[in-house]
C-alpha cells in the first residue's frame, strides 16, 4: 500500500508540473515574433497582403530571416511589385530596423529601407 501511494503521489506532481510549464511556456509562446517562414505562414493565413515595391536601385537581395546574417534566396530587381504579409524589428539597414515578410512564390524576408509602400503599412507578424 506504501508503494501504491508513493507512486500515485509522483505520477500526481510529474503531472502537475506538466501543467504548470504548459501554462507557462503558452503565453512566451503566443506572443513571439515568427522568425522563419514556416513559422509565418500560420501567421499570415488570417492577414491581409499588402504591397510594396522595391526601390533599391540595384534589386533587392530576400533572405531567409530578418537580416544581412541570413542566407540570400532570391533577389528582386528595380520596381518589382512585392506581396507583403507583416513585418518585424531586424537588423537596421540604413537608419531602418523593419524588415518585411514577403509572399514572392516562396517565403522571404527584405529590408523595408528598400521597399517603398503601396497604400497602408503592413502590420506586426
Amino acid at each position: 500500500m506504501f508503494l501504491q501511494s508513493t507512486v500515485s503521489k509522483l505520477a500526481l506532481t510529474a503531472a502537475t508540473g506538466a501543467l504548470a510549464l504548459a501554462t507557462a511556456a503558452t503565453p512566451a509562446l503566443a506572443t513571439s515574433t515568427p522568425t522563419s517562414p514556416e513559422a509565418s505562414q500560420s501567421v499570415a493565413k488570417d492577414r491581409a497582403h499588402y504591397k510594396g515595391r522595391v526601390i533599391a536601385k540595384t534589386g533587392l537581395l530576400v533572405r531567409t530571416g530578418p537580416s544581412q546574417k541570413h542566407k540570400v534566396v532570391g533577389a528582386l530587381p528595380y520596381g518589382t511589385i512585392v506581396n507583403i504579409v507583416c513585418k518585424v524589428n531586424g537588423q537596421n539597414i540604413d537608419g531602418n530596423p523593419r524588415w518585411y515578410l514577403l509572399d514572392t512564390g516562396k517565403w522571404a524576408w527584405g529590408a523595408a529601407r528598400y521597399i517603398e509602400n503601396i497604400g497602408k503599412a503592413p502590420h506586426w507578424c
